[in-house]
Order: structure tokens, then C-alpha cells, then sequence
């Protein structure tokens, strides 16, 4: 009896000692580390979703449908009117503002809310949205007026940043083919419904399992698919798999080609080309990258190349030292590594050099320790507290969401973040960042606030114990902090060009950016301690989890190299391609990526990312390569620079897309932005990161 009386106060003493611990935590990390407060109305007026009043129903969305088309009408009265009294960009600005407040977030809520009665009235309120904006892409008065106001200058006093801005409604108006002849205009009208449609079915197509006869799949390996009737389900790559021959026979049966995929591709990338072609620009790849930050086609393509010349030698290093890993493993001195082989040996080099464990870090990085690192990272970059909100009767979807206040230390609040971070029924499984109302300056001279909501798929956290992160969802929640962040800190005078609304070759910088300090020991050792002990993690899990991060860097850019050429070269010039996209893929694989095509496979029919970033794949990259820029120059001595950060805010975040974006690199690094000096800077960082890996290998050996 007396044992049981000492170990039951042994165990009391532990839990007030581990919440004596805890207790240090900011009230922000203690607020993100327990489950969301269940809301109980007592009386309180329910304030409608996003603290809109109309939204205290579903049915609020056809009184905003009724508004906005009322709205609408108003302000094309005004645009046309010869007794305009307003700058036409602030017009335009307004009817922008007015469209996207509703349409932004009817496809947030018809994509997020739990009630299926919320989710059909938002993709009602969408569908009439899409009907107004139709009617706006062929309303000529309307165009005839910016485009005079474009050419010869408004009656009122404009600015460089308002020119610019009706520039971009003015290509947005083309886009549409508005001032084409009646004929031209209504082909380019069913070109764009004709391209929406073969987008959708190709994107279905390329999320189909391969469905094969049980004869067609080698017998010893069987049993490692899915089976239904006589049938072998492939739904995948298998790509972790220990079996070389499952990673081989997924990736030769999952990626067999397809006549159905191959002609929805074929007609997609045909009528991409005749819908650029029409409004006058000589390839689909010269359309998509009008108004971007690396401007044309041409560049992308240098950019390309020299990086693809400097990657070869170091990507082949990769592969040697995968082939070394592969014959190890297999006893075949004669084995290469294969394309299917590379994510299992870098997984592998994690565990045998860097000795890392499975879900080792988790217990270091519980949600609300990360939330708080975030915080102190923000108040030393830019004077900025993310400071926990109270949520009104109504105000959110679901009871599990958290709401932010991001509040400055001298201008004050900035605007809300809503914080959507865990799984549940029905919530699409994507990390994704939603503006549901872009900051802009009002006409009083108060400014717009920014409302934004970032959605992650972590799980709950229990009564047990708080969501923890793994080093991977670690990255993921400081990049989506990051388009929030873009949108928090901007201030422009447009919506249309607030926050991420940029050229979509920058929209990834300030994301990408937050992940360099996710992955710096000096950012980590703020807040990286164990949810229950609290002891920081050491320095030797420190130095492993941040090496691990950048094993076989050149190979991996190499492969978005590749994948950036495949996709630049479907989009060019039609004359050049092969006869199938599948023989381009192979004429493109040879040239820029180290291993060889398969033969009978046809990865790019399993390609999606054609149909969202036609053109545009290589935005990821460029992105990439302007941050490790900024950091390099700015961060990389000192991640908690509030001069370099202030300077960042001022001179990139707090004009969005209102400045054109290679204008804003280069004021901002001081130098031009040119193909070589771009991939220079990502082949540095890689460099540098295999010497640190290296280093490291070496010491604990």
C-alpha cells in the first residue's frame, strides 16, 4: 500500500513539474497547443461567418450575389460616364474588390465549410460570379474606356503605380479577346470553354489508378498491390518501397501510356496555342509569361539552360553515389539506380549517414512552440506580435479554427489570419493560403484590412498532448505563414495587386523565404524544446535535421529543372515538338535531367500540374532562386536582422504586384536580374549546403 501511495505521488509530482514547464510557454503556443475552446452563445447575437451579418444563413450569399450585381452595374455607369469624377484604375479597383470579396469567398466556404447547404450556396454565389465576370469580359463600352484611359492618359492626375495597375485590367480584358472582330472574339470565347473542359478531363484521367490483369503483374510481387476481382490496382509510385522490384513495376504500370490522355493532352497544348496565337502573341508560353518577373520565354529558357550546364556534374555526383548505395543494398556490383529509385536512397542516406530516426523531431516542434517561434521571428523581422483573437457566435465554419490578430508595435493592427490546421471529414488534404478580403486604401484614407484563412491537414491535437509537427509540416506551416504574411505586411492602394495577387513567378518568394528560416539552427533553437520536458533539442539532432533537408539538392533541382523545360517547350512553338508528347518527353529528359526515359511509359500524362501552371512550372524554381538570393544577401549572416527586415517589408512585401516584379528584385538586390546571375545564386547555395553535409558526415564518422 505504501508503494502504491509513493508511486501515485511520484506520479502527481511529475505533472505538476511537466505543467510548471509548460507553463513558460507563450499564451499564444498554450493557446495552438490545446484543443480550439468550444464556443457556447449564451445570448450573444450570432455575427455571421467572417463576421459578415449577411452570412449568419446560407441563404446570405444570394443577398450578396443581389448586392454585387447592383454594384456592378453602378460602377459601369461611372466608368463610362462622361461625368467621371474618380481615376479610372480606382473605378476598376472597386469593381475588382466588390467581385472578389464575394467570389473569393464563396470558393473558399464551397470548398472548406462542413454544412453542405453553406458549400451549394457558395458555389451558386460562385457560378453567378463567373456570369457576371462574362458579361463585364464583353461589355465594349466599358473596355473602350480603360483602353483610352491605357493609351492616351486619364482626365485625372495619375501616378507610375496607377498606370500600372490599368495596364493589367486592361490585359486581363484581352485575355477574353475583347478587342478582336465579332468572329475572332467568339472563337477565343469557345476556345477558353473548350480549354476548361479538357483541363478537367485530363486532370481525372491523370488521378485514374492502371488497372491490370493479375497475369500481367510478376507473381512474386502481387501481393504488394491492392486487388479487386481478377484485376491489379496500381494507384501509385511506391516510391519509399524497400522492394526494388515494387518501385520498378509501380512506376512501369502506373505510368503506361494512355491514348485517352495522350489526345486530351495533345488538344489541350493544340488549342492553348491557337487561343495565344488569336490575341496576338506568337506561343502560349509568351501569353502566360506577359507582365511575369522573368518576362519571356526566351529568358526562362536561358535560365534554364545554364542552370541545367552547372547542375550536370553535381546531379551525376548524386547518382553515383546512389548507384554506390543501390549495389550495397542489392549485392549487384553491376545495379544503377533508376529513376524510380531516387526518393527511396535519399530516404535512406537520412537514415545511415545522418542517423536520423522516424519521428524523432516530433516531440521538439509541438504546434504551439512553432507558433510561437513564428512570432518571434515576425516581432524581430518587422515590429509584428501574432497575438490569439477572440472568434464570435458564427463567425467560424467549424469550432476547431483559431483566429490572429496581427498587430504591429507602432501602426497597429494589420489585419486577421484565420487558422484552419486540421484534418476533419470532407476538408479537401492540401496546405493552401485563402484571401478572403485584399487590403486596399479606402477613400476616407483608412485602409482595407486583409483577411486571410491558412488551411493545414495536422491532426488534432488530444487531451493527451498537443499536434506535433514533423520537420517536413514544419516547412509547410512557416511557407503558408508566408503568403500570409505577404498579404498582412502589404499596403497598396489596389486590391487587384495586393499581397500575393502578383505575377505568379513571385508569388512563391516571401513563402519560399520563411522556408530558409525553418531550416536555420539559430531560428529553431528559439523554439524548438519538447512538449513535455521542455529541454531544447540538442545540437547534434539540430545539425542532423537541418543537413537532412538538402541531401541531394542537385539532383532534386535538377528534376524541376527538367520538368520546367518539359513543360516550356509544350507551350512554345508547335513546330518543334514530336509527333506525341511522349517522344518530346523523351527529347527533353535526354537533355536535361540524368537518368534516362523509361521505354513504355508516359509520365506526362500523369502531369496535372500542366493544366494549373501551363507555361508557368517554372515559377517554383525562379521563386526558389530569387529567395536563397534574398537570403543569402540579407538573412543568412543574421536570420533575426530587423534593419534587413524592415528593408525587405518596405521594399518587396509592402507593394504586391502594385510594381512589376523584376523591377522590385533588382531595386531591391542591387544588381540586374539576368539568367546567370539567377542560377549562380541557387548553384552557391547548393555548394555550400553539400560542404555543410559533408562536414558533418565526416565528424560523426
Amino acid at each position: 500500500m505504501l508503494q502504491i501511495s509513493l508511486n501515485m505521488t511520484k506520479a502527481v509530482l511529475e505533472r505538476c513539474r511537466t505543467r510548471k514547464l509548460l507553463s513558460t510557454w507563450s499564451p499564444l503556443a498554450n493557446a495552438f497547443n490545446a484543443p480550439p475552446a468550444k464556443r457556447i452563445n449564451f445570448a450573444r447575437n450570432d455575427v455571421g461567418l467572417f463576421r459578415m451579418q449577411e452570412l449568419r444563413s446560407a441563404d446570405g450569399f444570394y443577398l450578396l450575389r443581389e448586392n454585387v450585381e447592383n454594384s456592378t452595374q453602378e460602377l459601369i455607369a461611372e466608368a463610362i460616364s462622361s461625368q467621371r469624377q474618380r481615376k479610372m484604375v480606382d473605378i476598376f479597383d472597386e469593381l475588382s474588390d466588390s467581385l472578389c470579396k464575394v467570389a473569393d469567398l464563396a470558393e473558399f466556404v464551397r470548398i472548406a465549410h462542413p454544412k453542405n447547404k453553406y458549400m451549394q450556396a457558395a458555389e451558386e454565389a460562385c457560378i453567378n460570379i463567373c456570369g457576371v465576370v462574362e458579361s463585364l469580359n464583353t461589355h465594349k463600352p466599358l473596355y473602350q474606356a480603360l483602353s483610352r484611359v491605357v493609351h492616351e492618359g486619364d482626365m485625372m492626375p495619375t501616378s507610375e503605380v496607377d498606370q500600372h495597375v490599368a495596364k493589367l485590367f486592361l490585359f486581363d480584358f484581352e485575355q477574353c479577346g475583347i478587342h478582336l472582330p465579332e468572329q475572332e472574339r467568339l472563337r477565343v470565347v469557345r476556345l477558353n470553354d473548350y480549354i476548361l473542359q479538357l483541363g478537367q478531363k485530363f486532370m481525372n484521367g491523370a488521378a485514374q489508378p492502371t488497372v491490370l490483369p493479375r497475369s500481367a503483374v510478376p507473381e512474386n510481387i502481387r501481393h504488394y498491390f491492392p486487388t479487386s476481382g481478377d484485376n491489379i490496382i496500381i494507384t501509385g509510385l511506391c516510391t519509399n518501397a524497400a522492394n526494388v522490384q515494387m518501385r520498378e513495376a509501380a512506376y512501369r504500370f502506373y505510368l503506361q501510356p494512355s491514348d485517352s490522355q495522350e489526345e486530351l493532352l495533345k488538344d489541350l497544348l493544340m488549342c492553348r496555342n491557337e487561343l495565344a496565337r488569336s490575341c496576338g502573341f506568337a506561343t502560349y508560353a509568351h501569353r502566360a509569361l506577359n507582365g511575369s518577373t522573368m518576362e519571356t520565354p526566351e529568358l526562362v529558357r536561358e535560365f534554364i539552360d545554364e542552370l541545367s550546364e552547372q547542375l550536370r556534374p553535381r546531379a551525376d555526383a548524386d547518382f553515383t553515389l546512389m548507384t554506390q548505395m543501390k549495389r550495397k543494398e542489392s549485392g549487384q556490383p553491376r545495379a544503377l539506380v533508376e529513376i524510380w529509385d531516387t526518393p527511396y536512397f535519399t530516404t535512406q542516406l537520412k537514415r545511415q549517414s545522418l542517423e536520423e530516426q522516424a519521428n524523432e523531431f516530433l516531440p521538439y516542434f509541438s504546434l504551439g512552440g512553432c507558433m510561437q517561434g513564428l512570432d518571434n521571428l515576425l516581432h524581430s523581422l518587422y515590429g509584428v506580435r501574432l497575438q490569439t483573437a477572440e472568434m464570435e457566435p458564427g463567425e467560424s465554419w467549424h469550432n476547431d479554427i483559431y483566429k490572429l490578430a496581427v498587430v504591429h508595435d507602432d501602426e497597429g493592427l494589420l489585419g486577421y489570419i484565420y487558422c484552419d490546421f486540421f484534418e476533419r471529414n470532407g476538408k479537401p488534404n492540401q496546405d493552401c493560403h485563402f484571401t478572403i478580403q485584399g487590403g486596399k486604401r479606402l477613400a476616407d484614407g483608412s485602409y482595407q484590412l486583409p483577411i486571410v484563412v491558412v488551411m493545414l491537414g495536422l491532426s488534432p491535437p488530444r487531451w493527451t498532448g498537443p499536434t506535433l509537427l514533423s520537420p517536413a509540416r514544419l516547412d509547410n506551416l512557416f511557407h503558408e505563414m508566408g503568403h500570409a504574411m505577404h498579404s498582412m505586411l502589404a499596403r497598396t492602394e489596389h486590391q487587384h495587386v495586393t499581397g500575393t495577387r502578383c505575377a505568379t513567378d513571385f508569388a512563391e518568394v516571401p513563402s519560399v523565404l520563411m522556408e530558409y528560416f525553418a531550416s536555420d539552427p539559430r531560428v529553431l533553437r528559439t523554439f524548438a524544446r519538447h512538449y513535455q520536458t521542455h529541454q531544447p533539442i540538442s545540437e547534434d539532432m539540430l545539425q542532423r535535421l537541418c543537413a537532412s533537408k538538402h541531401l541531394f539538392a542537385a539532383s532534386e533541382t535538377q528534376l524541376q529543372v527538367f520538368y520546367s523545360a518539359l513543360d516550356q517547350v509544350y507551350h512554345g512553338d508547335m513546330a518543334l515538338q514530336g509527333a506525341s508528347t511522349t517522344e518530346t518527353l523523351r527529347e527533353v529528359q535526354q537533355r536535361y535531367y540524368g537518368l534516362p526515359y523509361v521505354e513504355h511509359t508516359a509520365w506526362q500524362l500523369r502531369f496535372s500540374h500542366l493544366v494549373g501552371y501551363g507555361a508557368k512550372y517554372y515559377a517554383y524554381l525562379i521563386s526558389k532562386t530569387i529567395a536563397s538570393w534574398i537570403w543569402q544577401t540579407y538573412f543568412e549572416a543574421n536570420p533575426f536582422n530587423r534593419q534587413a527586415g524592415e528593408k525587405y517589408r518596405a521594399e518587396i512585401l509592402a507593394h504586391g504586384g502594385a510594381v512589376p516584379s523584376r523591377k522590385l528584385v533588382a531595386n531591391f538586390l542591387q544588381r540586374e536580374v539576368t539568367p546567370r546571375v539567377l542560377a549562380d545564386s541557387l548553384i552557391h547555395e547548393i555548394d555550400m549546403d553539400e560542404s555543410k553535409i559533408k562536414e558533418l558526415i565526416i565528424s560523426r564518422n
